[in-house]
């Protein structure tokens, strides 16, 4: 059991070029797919395909696609970020400015897309990926009584956590790409993986092995911060 909680405090989104030169073993990889298979979903419904991307043609390609990043975005992400190591210790909550350009980091200045040369493209690090995995669902289908398909989407998330969880496990790295599911960005990919016109993409997430693993500053609530016993109010297990 104190193996699982290490995994699970020591899984983070790995923000580094990897080596594309070092494939991932196969049976590491079958490894991920089958903590996938085994994930809890609503209904058993199972409602997800996987694509494994490991053609370098393929990961070039879609490393070559270019999006846009929206205005909402870049405002409510800066509001969740941290400005110092102290400040972000304080609030436990959100991540370091400094991980984004200058104009999305300075406080009093309002954000622009573009504003920097410097500013990050995701599609850009699957090219230095030794591997994509694109997990992919159809909309048409929803788990019973599921309004929006609530559950449905946090079947995908079930989904998503045993295949990192697995990934840091093996020592992976592992790292979501929220830029695909964008429609232009999403309907290039689909195009270049000829994925059928009813599924879209849930997630991708990049795998490889970082040259040097990144160090991050990692924060979360004190149990006691969110857990309340018998009634609401009533802080912690006591």
């Amino acid at each position: 059991m104190k193996d699982l909680l290490a995994v699970i405090e020591n899984r983070q989104s790995t923000r580094a070029p990897f080596d594309s030169q070092r494939a991932i073993p196969k049976e590491h990889l079958r490894q991920m797919l089958e903590a996938a298979r085994w994930s809890p979903t609503a209904h058993n419904m199972q409602n997800y395909e996987v694509i494994v991307v490991e053609d370098r043609k393929l990961l070039e390609a879609l490393g070559a696609i270019r999006g846009s990043v929206s205005e909402s975005f870049i405002r409510e992400n800066y509001q969740q970020l941290s400005f110092s190591e102290d400040e972000l210790k304080k609030k436990k909550v959100g991540i370091l400015g400094t991980m984004f350009p200058p104009s999305w980091r300075t406080p009093g200045v309002t954000p622009r897309p573009g504003a920097d040369e410097e500013a990050p493209s995701q599609t850009r690090l699957v090219g230095m990926s030794a591997a994509l995995v694109v997990v992919l669902y159809d909309p048409a289908r929803r788990a019973p009584a599921s309004e929006g398909d609530f559950l449905g989407i946090m079947s995908l998330g079930c989904v998503m956590q045993n295949m990192w969880l697995m990934a840091h496990s093996l020592g992976i790295g592992f790292q979501i790409l929220s830029a695909f599911s964008a429609e232009n960005v999403e309907s290039e990919a689909k195009r270049i993986l000829g994925i059928p016109a009813h599924l879209k993409i849930a997630f991708t997430a990049r795998l490889g092995y970082p040259h040097s693993p990144p160090a991050y500053l990692r924060v979360r609530r004190n149990r006691e911060d969110f857990v309340h016993h018998d009634r609401y109010g009533n802080k912690d297990l006591g």
